[in-house]
């Protein structure tokens, strides 16, 4: 797989997926990405360095103006750990575990974002506002309730299918709770 492929179909979807939502300023943007999945291979078989990097370097370009964190989620043999900068796990008190990301355990984008990372440290848990997933990665569990999928028309990054996920609010209440705040809401019943 192309390099530049990959560069050009990332942009494609993350530029539609920013110009669909609204991503809250410092709110934490989780990636999931199978670089083996992008480069046409099955998930952990084939975890490629040069592809994270690829990936990295667009993804940290797209969220740095915009002044969104980033967390990379790990694979499955560091329990879907997500990295994030030390000032992240800080700020958000999330739990701060002993773990490192490997080609083979954590993945080719962990390792490229920890090494691009200033103080990059891994967490068991967050929730995120949104992010994207590459490959079938399974970020929903960092995704805080309730997600939504953003429906996108650039649906693949090299070989690999992408979905977005974005989050709002719970609706609660029964019969009588309202959604939108008017004249309404202050009419007394008789």
């Amino acid at each position: 797989m192309q390099l530049e492929t990959i560069k050009r179909d990332l942009k494609a979807v993350l530029t539609e997926y920013f110009d669909k939502i609204t991503f809250p300023e410092n709110g934490i943007f989780v990636l999931g990405c199978s670089s083996s999945e992008v480069s046409g291979a099955w998930k952990g078989t084939s975890s490629r360095l040069d592809v994270g990097q690829t990936i990295i370097d667009v993804l940290i370009s797209f969220l740095k103006p915009r002044k969104i964190y980033l967390a990379v989620q790990g694979c499955e043999h560091i329990n879907r750990a997500l990295l994030v900068e030390r000032e992240v796990a800080e700020k958000h008190d999330l739990e701060i575990v002993s773990v490192v990301p490997a080609i083979h355990a954590g993945g080719g984008t962990q390792v490229a974002a920890y090494q691009q990372m200033s103080d990059p440290v891994e967490v068991e848990h967050i929730t995120a506002f949104g992010g994207i997933d590459i490959g079938g990665t399974e970020i929903g569990m960092h995704v805080k309730f309730v997600q939504i999928p953003v429906r996108m028309t650039h649906r693949k990054i090299g070989a690999a299918n992408v979905v977005g996920l974005v989050s709002r609010p719970k609706l609660i209440g029964g019969e009588r709770a309202m959604y939108q705040f008017s004249e309404a809401n202050y009419k007394e019943i008789n």
